[in-house]
């Protein structure tokens, strides 16, 4: 092999970080200190990849479940960080090894979440390329809604609506630090009523991240006569804010807090920070499935947001 590939050490956590910093296909999740929250529920297999010189060349964000390689199960996007500098050949190339690597360590499959071209900081699809090449299974294609925040964009006059009705009736919005009564009173319960779920993050979590990550996790809530009955959890990183949870309760429904909100965020908050260029609504699709929520898409899309596809891929590397 051309390259020298290293797993993943507790050591290397500083070295990591720095390299993820200055990825132009890298957000803050691939940080170690995000990624160490849920480090007890998956088997870390992620590579560093050096030069002959030991420059570090590229990081590859894997777990592992038995002959299986993940990219990665507990991110909502993965693969192989490389910096600007590094052109498509040597990708290839650098790609090469990792699969070679992988396959002496006795993997069978990989799968890849593709990150979305409106995170990187310049074009950067050469895996999209690179997997072409390989014949790997595109098995799953998600749709996220987008709204991009430095072009013209339409609101609808519904939303329009439900925000003048929220004016009236005095709903506040508050950018706040605590995750608790978000958490506690409107999503939790919403989506075990709904759904019978639980949010990907438990309270503790979103706290524990939030601390580590304050400028990039952001909680804005919905208040009416002094009781919270909506809100949004956001993912800020550098030029995206990605909608991480939206939930609201019946009085929040009813007085169309969400409209109220996200009119305002589009409108004040988002416009006010100049270096955001997209609104990521994230995924409509059910899990593992082509079907798409209509209901939940023409909500989205009545702010403005249109469609930006993420690609999954599955390749064999026996």
């Amino acid at each position: 092999m051309k390259y020298n590939i290293k797993p993943y050490q507790s050591l290397d956590f500083n070295i990591w970080n720095n390299f993820v910093a200055q990825a132009k296909n890298a957000t803050f999740l691939f940080d170690r200190n995000y990624m160490n929250y849920h480090q007890d529920r998956f088997l870390d297999a992620s590579v560093m990849i050096y030069d002959a010189k030991n420059n570090l060349k590229a990081l590859f964000v894997a777990n592992t479940v038995e002959t299986t390689l993940f990219s990665h199960q507990g991110l909502t996007y993965g693969g192989l960080l490389i910096n600007e500098k590094t052109k498509l050949p040597e990708v290839i190339e650098l790609f090469n090894d990792i699969l070679f690597y992988y396959k002496e360590l006795g993997y069978k499959t990989l799968n890849i979440k593709i990150l979305p071209s409106i995170y990187t900081s310049i074009p950067a699809q050469e895996m999209q390329y690179i997997l072409f090449l390989k014949q790997a299974k595109l098995y799953r294609r998600d749709t996220l809604s987008v709204i991009n925040l430095q072009e013209n964009f339409t609101i609808s006059k519904d939303r329009w609506y439900a925000y003048r009705k929220g004016q009236k009736n005095k709903l506040v919005i508050k950018n706040e630090r605590t995750f608790k009564d978000f958490w506690n009173e409107i999503l939790l319960p919403n989506l075990h009523e709904k759904h019978n779920a639980k949010p990907v993050h438990t309270l503790e979590e979103i706290e524990y991240l939030a601390q580590k990550f304050p400028h990039n996790i952001q909680q804005f809530n919905v208040y009416f006569e002094d009781k919270i009955v909506a809100g949004t959890t956001l993912y800020i990183d550098k030029k995206v804010a990605k909608t991480q949870y939206i939930s609201s309760n019946a009085v929040g429904k009813k007085q169309n807090a969400l409209d109220f909100l996200f009119v305002n965020l589009l409108t004040n908050y988002f416009i006010e920070n100049k270096l955001l260029k997209y609104l990521d609504f994230g995924s409509s699709n059910g899990t593992y499935t082509s079907n798409i929520n209509e209901s939940l898409i023409f909500w989205k899309e009545s702010f403005g947001a249109r469609t930006e596809i993420q690609d999954f891929y599955e390749l064999s590397i026996i």
